[in-house]
């Protein structure tokens, strides 16, 4: 039995964040926008066309001052960032956890079974190979896939 889930303007949802210890930094030059923090985690969220609330940057957890990606490469999960790679603790697992968590409530989204679980990882690489979770023209050319060139000497030519 499906039931309708109740949703949230983007000011209401903007007040419910402030009454439950979220800090709200209005991104710069932009309108109805703001990124998120709490428990060193953050996320962005934005007013969309009909008064609801998109997110627009994944939570993650902070790395410096960047937003971090969680990405499982099966052996380890680590929070990447455009400028480093860090292993994620524990803490780290639980502390985005629970943002998401609280992140959902407030913006009226389902928790799903497996979300609740625990912490669900952006990108997943199992097998270790890098690259392979892109769009197949997108992926770097592998030894063996590039194309021999044969080079012609003088005295072919």
């Amino acid at each position: 039995m499906t039931t309708k889930v109740e949703e949230r303007s983007y000011e209401d949802a903007v007040t419910w964040l402030r009454d439950h210890g979220f800090d709200l930094i209005e991104a710069p030059g932009t309108q109805n926008r703001v990124f998120l923090k709490k428990y060193c985690c953050s996320a962005a969220i934005q007013k969309n066309e009909d008064d609801g609330v998109k997110i627009f940057a994944y939570p993650g957890y902070l790395v410096g001052s960047e937003i971090s990606k969680l990405v499982n490469k099966g052996y380890q999960q680590f929070l990447k960032t455009a400028k480093a790679e860090v292993p994620a603790t524990a803490d780290h697992l639980k502390a985005l956890h629970q943002f998401t968590e609280e992140l959902k409530e407030a913006l009226c989204l389902p928790s799903l079974y497996n979300e609740s679980l625990g912490t669900v990882s952006e990108s997943y690489q199992y097998d270790r190979i890098e690259d392979r979770d892109k769009p197949q023209p997108s992926r770097p050319k592998r030894p063996w896939q590039a194309k021999v060139v044969r080079r012609v000497k003088k005295s072919e030519a």
